[in-house]
């Protein structure tokens, strides 16, 4: 009789910002504890904008996770105590470097159900960072739409509003809003210019 695990799984979340991908994985994180499967989560340091100890949806949901500064970190955390874990969840995994590729592979061989959630295109529709090539090996993909912040259509891309053109600039709303194909500017456009320039002076009234 063999004495290998059965395999785990990889589920990936994906899809632009504003889509639900944090929101999705804190409920399937929640229903494996309810399960009373034990589950560990972790999220990039880049990303401390809503709480440096969990990981939170734009709808404020939050679930605990441990922040860590690149997949070696992630690894030094979570081996010590992988015997006692069923479930790994990983938020903003477009952030990791591609170690976190292998390390998935190495989980599934040992039976964890690995479930990480990441936007799958930059702000110029390019593929970001390891999720791409996470899709290509999971056993499930769950890829979210927003709603179009011009029209309200589905939209798949994300949209910055600003001029700067360096691949990670970490924000929410005022920084970014989802786009459908029609409406979608890989480099912003008049009407965002705009946009931005009114929130601006909304949010900082001292400046009128």
């Amino acid at each position: 009789m063999s004495s290998h695990p059965t395999p785990g799984v990889l589920e990936v979340i994906t899809g632009p910002m504003f889509s639900g991908k944090s929101e999705e994985l804190i409920r399937r994180l929640k229903r494996a504890r309810i399960a009373r499967q034990r589950v560990m989560c972790f999220k990039p340091d880049i990303d401390l904008r809503y709480h440096r100890t969990a990981i939170a949806s734009h709808s404020s949901q939050t679930h605990e996770a441990i922040t860590v500064a690149n997949v070696e970190r992630l690894r030094e955390a979570l081996y010590p105590q992988l015997d006692n874990i069923e479930v790994v969840g990983v938020d903003e995994v477009q952030f990791f470097d591609p170690d976190i590729i292998p390390l998935a592979v190495e989980l599934i061989a040992l039976g964890k159900r690995v479930i990480v959630a990441g936007l799958d295109t930059t702000f110029a529709a390019e593929p970001f960072g390891p999720v791409p090539n996470l899709m290509a090996i999971s056993d499930t993909v769950t890829k979210l739409s927003a709603v179009c912040m011009v029209c309200g259509a589905a939209a798949i891309h994300t949209q910055r509003l600003g001029q700067s053109q360096e691949l990670v600039v970490v924000g929410a709303a005022g920084l970014y809003e989802a786009r459908c194909r029609a409406h979608f500017r890989p480099f912003m456009d008049e009407h965002a210019s705009e946009q931005l320039e009114l929130s601006s002076v909304l949010e900082s009234p001292e400046k009128i």
